[in-house]
C-alpha cells in the first residue's frame, strides 16, 4: 500500500503490517539523529498509539502546499518529508518546464523553529535547495528570513518557474508549512496540487546528495537574492506612494508589531521608501522568536489580545495608529484610537473598504482620463465583504469575485494583467490585501505602509480612520458583516448539516426561509447549482471535496456556509447589504444579528448536530 493511503485510526493486521513497513523505511533513510531516535524509541517502548500517529497517514500535498507539526514521522514537518516533498515537487517541474534548468526556483522561509526535533525553517528550505542544485537546477535562496509575499515577488520579478516559502503563517508555534508559487507569480491551483502529490508518491527514496546540504555551498547553481531583491521590491513599492510631501510632514505616530515574526525591518525599510518617520516597535516583539513567547496565537486577526502590548506602548507614545502583522508578514491588522480612548480594531472587511477607497481614489486623481475605467478591476472572495462591488457599480470600474483564498484571486489577477487590464487591488476578510500587483498574493508590508499613508493624507483633512470609513458607507451603502464559527470533529455529521440544507424542504429542495427571513437565491459551489443563472450552473469552480452553499435574502443579507479546509470548523460570513441613503447602522446590526441568530438556529442547530460554539 503507498503511503498516506491508509486512514489513521484503523486497527487490524493490515494496519500494523503497513506501520512496520514505513517505521522499517523511516529506519532506513532519516538521517536526523532526533527524528530518528525519537522513532526508535517509540518502537522499544512499542508504543503503538504514538507510531500510529506518526506514521498512519502522510501528509497530504493540497494547493496550500503543505501545513502540520514538526516532529517525526511521515505525517509531520521533518528534514525527510521535507526532502521527499522536494524530490517529487522537482521531478513534476521537470515535467512542466523544459527550460527549469536556465530559469530555476527560488526559496525563502521565516524563523520558525523546533529544536525538539531539530526542525527549522530555515534547515527545510537549505534541504529543499539541496534537492534542486543536486539535479543541476540554479537556485535563488535567501540568506536571511523574508516576508512570504517575497516569494511570489521573486518569481515574477527573475521570471523563474516556480517558489517555495517554508513558513507555517499565523499557527502555532510547533506547525511548519511548505507554500508553493507557480511560474506565474500566484499560488498553485488545481491539477498542480494532484499532480505534485503524485510525483511525491513516486519519489520518497532520499536521493544520493539529499542529506548533504554542504553541496550548495560554492555551488555555481546557488545564488542569494536578497540584496537585490531587496532593493528592486522597495524600488517598485515607491510607485504606490501617493503623497510623499504629507508623508513627510505628518504629526501622525505609528505603532508597529511583527509578533516574534518577519516583518520588523521590512516594514521599517517600507516606511523609508515613503519618507516617513518609521514607526515605533513593539520592543518585546519586533525580533523574530520562534516560541512566540507574549502571545498565546500569534494570529493578528484574533485582534485586542495579540495587541495588548501595541496598545500600551502606543498609549504611552500617544500614537494613534497600531499596525500589526502576523509572523510572515502576509497579513495586516490595524487599529486606531478613537476619541473615548478606546481602541478600534478594524474588521479586515472594514480595511478593505478604506483601502479598496483609497486605492480608486488615489488612482483616479493620477488618470482623468475616464476611458480607462472600462479596463480598471477590483477583485475580493465570495466569503468578503461585496463593499468593493458596491464602489465598482456607482464609479463605473469592474468588480470580480473569486472563491476564497488569495490563490484564486492572484491566478485571475495574473489572467486580467495579461489581457492587457489594470487590476488595483484584491482583498479577503481574513486581513489579506494585495495593494500593488507586482505581488500576485497578499502582502502586509506594502498594506502597512499604505494604510500609514491613508491614516496621514486623511489627517490633512482632519479625519480619522473610523470617519472616513464612515464615509465610505454613507456613500455606497452601509455594508455590515459578521462572521463565526462552530466546531466539529466528525466528518459525517458535516456531511449530514450539509445534506439537510439540500433537501430541506423535500427532496433536492433547498430551503425557502430561515425563520422570517424570506430566501432570494442559491448558490452551492459542492455540487456547482446556482439559482441566479439562466441554466441553474454556478459561473464559479465547484468542488466536491469541500462544502460551501450561499443565501441571499430578499433584505439584501447573504450568508456563506462552509467548511474549513484546515480545521474542523464549520464557518459562515454574513453580511447586510444596503442601498446608499439607508444610514441607521444600529437597525441594519439589529437586522443582522436577528438573522444571524435564524442561520444558527435553522441551519447549523448546533443541539441537534452536537456543535461547539466558537470558544471566546
Amino acid at each position: 500500500m503507498a503511503a498516506g493511503t491508509g486512514a489513521p485510526g484503523g486497527g487490524g493486521p493490515g494496519m500494523d503490517a503497513r506501520l512496520d513497513q514505513e517505521t522499517a523505511r523511516w529506519l532506513r533513510w532519516d538521517k536526523n539523529p532526533l527524528t530518528l531516535e525519537s522513532v526508535k524509541q517509540l518502537i522499544a517502548e512499542g508504543n503503538k498509539e504514538e507510531l500510529q500517529k506518526c506514521f498512519g497517514a502522510r501528509m497530504e500535498f493540497g494547493t496550500a502546499g503543505l501545513r502540520g507539526a514538526m516532529g517525526a514521522g511521515i505525517s509531520c514537518m521533518n528534514d525527510l518529508t521535507i526532502i521527499q516533498t522536494t524530490q517529487g515537487f522537482c521531478r513534476y517541474l521537470e515535467k512542466q518546464f523544459s527550460d527549469l534548468k536556465q530559469r530555476g526556483v527560488v526559496i525563502s522561509y521565516d524563523a520558525r523553529a523546533h529544536p525538539a526535533s531539530g526542525g527549522s525553517s530555515r534547515r527545510f528550505a537549505r534541504l529543499a535547495a539541496t534537492t534542486f542544485i543536486s539535479q543541476g537546477i540554479p537556485v535563488y535562496l535567501f540568506s536571511d528570513i523574508t516576508p512570504t509575499p517575497f516569494v511570489p515577488y521573486t518569481v515574477s520579478h527573475l521570471k523563474l518557474c516556480a517558489g517555495i516559502m517554508i513558513t507555517a503563517s499565523h499557527n502555532p508555534k510547533q506547525d511548519n508549512g511548505y507554500k508553493v508559487y507557480w511560474d506565474n507569480g500566484a499560488q498553485i491551483i488545481s491539477p498542480h496540487d494532484k499532480g505534485i502529490s503524485q510525483a511525491i508518491e513516486e519519489n520518497l527514496e532520499p536521493w544520493p546528495q539529499a542529506w548533504d546540504d554542504s553541496v550548495i555551498n560554492g555551488s555555481p547553481l546557488f545564488h542569494d537574492p536578497s540584496a537585490s531583491i531587496n532593493k528592486d521590491y522597495f524600488e517598485d513599492l515607491k510607485k504606490y506612494c501617493f503623497h510623499r510631501a504629507v508623508n513627510r510632514e505628518t504629526k501622525v505616530k505609528f505603532v508597529h508589531t511583527s509578533v516574534h515574526g518577519v516583518g520588523h525591518s521590512f516594514v521599517q525599510s517600507a516606511f523609508k521608501a515613503f519618507d516617513f518617520v518609521p514607526p515605533e516597535a513593539v520592543p518585546e516583539q519586533k525580533d523574530p522568536d520562534p516560541e512566540f513567547p507574549t502571545v498565546r496565537y500569534p494570529n493578528p486577526e484574533e485582534g485586542k489580545g495579540v495587541l495588548t502590548l501595541s496598545f500600551a506602548l502606543a498609549d504611552k507614545s500617544t500614537a494613534k495608529i497600531v499596525l500589526a502583522n502576523d509572523p510572515d508578514a502576509d497579513r495586516l491588522a490595524v487599529a486606531e484610537k478613537q476619541d473615548s480612548g478606546e481602541w478600534k480594531v478594524f474588521s479586515g472587511n472594514e480595511l478593505g473598504a478604506l483601502l479598496g477607497w483609497w486605492l480608486f481614489t488615489s488612482w483616479k486623481e493620477k488618470n482623468q482620463d475616464h476611458s480607462a475605467l472600462k479596463d480598471t478591476y477590483m477583485l475580493s472572495s465570495t466569503v468578503s465583504s461585496k463593499i468593493l462591488q458596491a464602489i465598482a457599480l456607482k464609479e463605473g470600474f469592474h468588480f470580480e469575485e473569486t472563491l476564497t483564498g488569495f490563490k484564486w484571486m492572484g491566478n485571475r489577477a495574473k489572467q486580467l494583467i495579461d489581457q492587457g487590464k489594470n487590476v488595483l487591488f484584491a482583498f479577503e476578510e481574513a486581513i489579506g490585501y494585495m495593494c500593488c500587483p507586482f505581488v500576485l498574493d497578499k502582502d502586509g508590508v506594502s498594506a502597512a505602509v499604505i494604510s500609514a499613508e491613508l491614516a496621514s493624507f486623511l489627517a490633512t483633512k482632519n479625519l480619522s480612520l473610523s470617519q472616513q470609513l464612515k464615509a465610505i458607507y454613507v456613500e455606497y451603502g452601509y455594508h455590515i458583516t459578521k462572521a463565526s464559527y462552530f466546531i466539529c470533529h466528525d466528518q459525517g455529521t458535516i456531511k449530514k448539516l450539509f445534506e439537510n440544507l439540500r433537501n430541506y424542504d423535500g427532496k433536492n429542495t433547498y430551503p425557502k426561509t430561515c425563520g422570517k427571513f424570506e430566501i432570494s437565491g442559491i448558490r452551492d459551489l459542492t455540487t456547482g447549482y446556482d439559482d441566479s443563472q439562466p441554466d441553474k450552473k454556478a459561473v464559479l469552480p465547484t468542488s466536491k471535496s469541500s462544502q460551501m452553499i450561499t443565501f441571499t435574502f430578499a433584505n439584501g443579507g447573504v450568508a456563506t456556509i462552509r467548511t474549513s479546509g484546515t480545521e474542523p470548523k464549520i464557518k459562515y460570513y454574513s453580511e447586510l447589504c444596503a442601498p446608499p441613503g439607508n444610514s441607521d447602522p444600529d437597525q441594519l446590526k439589529k437586522e443582522l444579528n436577528e438573522l444571524v441568530s435564524a442561520i444558527e438556529e435553522h441551519f447549523f442547530q448546533p443541539q441537534k448536530y452536537n456543535l461547539q460554539p466558537k470558544g471566546e
